[in-house]
C-alpha cells in the first residue's frame, strides 16, 4: 500500500510571496498544494513544517476526507485562516495525487463536466475616469466577458484596486505596511459615477462588478447598492465587514444590488447564516483559505440548497496551484458563479507550469492526470523570500479602518 513518504516545504518570491507544499508518497507520485497567506506567509510554513509534516509522514494518501477530519478535529484549536490554509495544502495535494494514481484531471473525480468552461472577470482600473474607460475597453477586446470597475477617488490616495502603471496590481509591495489615507464620503460620492460612465459608454452587453472592500457600513453599503442598482451590476463585492453576518440583512432590505462575500473566511460555519438566510448572492470563498477542495465543496454544496452561486477570489497572490484547484472545482459544481482572474507574473509562471487555459472569457482545466500544475524547486530558489505587507487604511483622522 502506498504511503507519504516525504512532504517539502518550499517558500519563493516569483513575481509574489508563495508557500508550495509538495507531498510524495512511497511509488513516487508527488501532488502539490498552495498554502500562501498574503503577508503571513511564515506563519503557514512554520505550522506545516513543524505541526503537520511530522503527522503525515507513513499515512495513506488516498483518505482524502480522514486526513481533512485528523488535521481539522485532532488539532483542538480549531479553524482560523492559518489552520484552514495549512490543511487546505495537503488536502489540495491529496487530490492532485488520487487524480495521478487514478489517471484523471481532479474535475472528473468531482463528478465531471457542468459546463464547457469557467467564466472568468478581469480587472480594469484607472487613476482617473478616462484611463478607467480605455482599460475596460482593452479587457472587452481581449474576449472578457465580465470586468471590476475600479478608479482612484480624486485627493485620495489610498483607493483600493487601483493599478500603478501599466504592471500587475500589488497591493503588497512594501517590507512594512503602507498606511494609506481613506475618506468614505469622496468614495460614496465618486464610485457610483464612475460605474454610471462604464455602464453609458460600453452597455450592457456584458457583466460589470464592483469590490468595496470592506470599507462601508451596512448603512453606507445599502445606500450605494440602492444608488448603482441602475447599473445591473453582477455583485459589488464585500460592501461590509463580514465578522457579523446579521449586518447583511439591513443591505438586504434596502437594494437588489446582488452581494458577494467571503474571500477572507475560512469555513462552512463562517459563511453559514450568510447561505441559509440567503442574505448573500455569491460566496467568495477559496480553495487555498477555506480548507481545500473537500471543505470548500461542502460550502458550494451548502450554497446550491440556497440558490447562492460561486464567486471564488482568486488574487495573484493565490498560486497557480490555487487556481488550477479552483477551476477543477468551478468545473463540476453546478451552482457556479464567477471565478476571479489575475493573469501571473512571467517569474511566477517560470516556477508554476500550469495547464490552465484562457479561451473566450474563460479558463479551461488542464485534462492532465491530477491538477495539472509543476513546482520547479530550481527555478524558485532564483526568488528568495521577502517580506511584504498588505496596506492600512486611515481616516482623514488618524484612526485605523478596515482596508
Amino acid at each position: 500500500m502506498s504511503r507519504i513518504e516525504r512532504a517539502e516545504v518550499f517558500v519563493a518570491s516569483p513575481g509574489r510571496n508563495f508557500v508550495t507544499l509538495r507531498i510524495t508518497t512511497s511509488d513516487g507520485v508527488t501532488g502539490l498544494g498552495d498554502a500562501t497567506l498574503n503577508g503571513r506567509e511564515l506563519a503557514v510554513a512554520a505550522y506545516l513544517r513543524e505541526h503537520v509534516v511530522p503527522l503525515l509522514i507513513g499515512r495513506d494518501p488516498a483518505r482524502i476526507e480522514d486526513m481533512w477530519q485528523y488535521l481539522y478535529k485532532g488539532v483542538y484549536w480549531r479553524r482560523g485562516p492559518v489552520t484552514m490554509t495549512a490543511i487546505s495544502a495537503v488536502d489540495t495535494a491529496l487530490w492532485d495525487i488520487k487524480g495521478k494514481v487514478a489517471g484523471l484531471p481532479v474535475y472528473q473525480l468531482l463528478g465531471g463536466r457542468s459546463r464547457a468552461g469557467v467564466t472568468v472577470y478581469a480587472h480594469a482600473s484607472g487613476s482617473d475616469v478616462p484611463s478607467l474607460l480605455d482599460d475596460v475597453e482593452r479587457f472587452l477586446e481581449l474576449g472578457y466577458r465580465a470586468v471590476r470597475a475600479q478608479a482612484a477617488v480624486p485627493d485620495v490616495a489610498g483607493t483600493y484596486g487601483v493599478r500603478k502603471g501599466e504592471g500587475i496590481y500589488e497591493p503588497a509591495s512594501t517590507a512594512l505596511p503602507d498606511e494609506q489615507p481613506w475618506d468614505t464620503e469622496a468614495y460614496l460620492g465618486f464610485a457610483p459615477t464612475y460605474l454610471e460612465a462604464v455602464r453609458e459608454r460600453f452597455g450592457f452587453g456584458f457583466h460589470l462588478l464592483h469590490d468595496v472592500h470592506h470599507r462601508l457600513t451596512p448603512i453606507e453599503a445599502a445606500r450605494f447598492g440602492k444608488r448603482v442598482e441602475a447599473c445591473r451590476l453582477f455583485w459589488m463585492e464585500d460592501p461590509t465587514p463580514a465578522e457579523n453576518q446579521e449586518a447583511f440583512r439591513l443591505i438586504r432590505q434596502h437594494t437588489t444590488t446582488p452581494i458577494a462575500v467571503g474571500e477572507v473566511l475560512n469555513s462552512i460555519w463562517d459563511v453559514q447564516q450568510l447561505i441559509t438566510e440567503q442574505l448573500i448572492d455569491y460566496v467568495r470563498t477559496t480553495v487555498v483559505h477555506a480548507g481545500g477542495i473537500t471543505h470548500l465543496r461542502r460550502i458550494f454544496d451548502l450554497a446550491a440548497l440556497y440558490q447562492v452561486r460561486t464567486g471564488s477570489h482568486g488574487a495573484t497572490d493565490l498560486s497557480p496551484i490555487t487556481l488550477a484547484a479552483a477551476v477543477h472545482l468551478d468545473t463540476a459544481v453546478p451552482n457556479f458563479g464567477i471565478q476571479e482572474y489575475m493573469p501571473h507574473a512571467p517569474e511566477t509562471m517560470d516556477v508554476f507550469r500550469s495547464g490552465v487555459r484562457f479561451a473566450d472569457g474563460m479558463l479551461v482545466p488542464s485534462e492532465e492526470p491530477g491538477l495539472g500544475v509543476e513546482y520547479d524547486a530550481e527555478a524558485a530558489a532564483r526568488f528568495p523570500y521577502e517580506p511584504r505587507y498588505l496596506p492600512v487604511a486611515r481616516r482623514l483622522d488618524g484612526s485605523v479602518h478596515d482596508w
